[in-house]
């Protein structure tokens, strides 16, 4: 067509005018994501029916971790390997998905400050 602009001729969508700016921006919140959250919750670990009662049942787990974490931490500590039955609940109402985190557990059902942790060598509830 005469007087349109040739399509090469056009800025692209993708085409930057700011000088790595938005690359740098980018960048620090990609590093900022990779960096650990270092903050840490209160777990209490309340034994349920005839699962031993631990000696210490307070601890402070990185809030960033899965719940998967608390579960082996659980097991490590009471000594039982990984084909041992272990049933986890939050508050003695539901059990978390392994994949579900410590911080977003601990939002929505810390009681008194503490995320509490039933466990059971049965399954206890539904």
């Amino acid at each position: 067509m005469a007087g349109s602009p040739s399509p090469s001729s056009q800025p692209s969508a993708w085409t930057t005018h700011d000088d790595g700016a938005s690359m740098r921006e980018a960048q620090e919140a990609l590093e900022t994501y990779k960096k650990k959250d270092a903050v840490k919750v209160v777990v209490r670990f309340k034994a349920v029916g005839n699962a031993p009662i631990m000696k210490q049942n307070f601890y402070k787990i990185t809030a960033s971790n899965r719940f998967q974490a608390v579960i082996q931490f659980l097991r490590k500590e009471l000594g039982w390997k990984a084909g041992d039955p272990l049933f986890t609940y939050i508050n003695l109402a539901f059990s978390p998905a392994p994949d579900d985190t410590v911080s977003n557990l601990f939002k929505s059902f810390a009681t008194d400050g503490h995320l509490i942790v039933n466990y059971s060598t049965t399954a206890a509830w539904g």
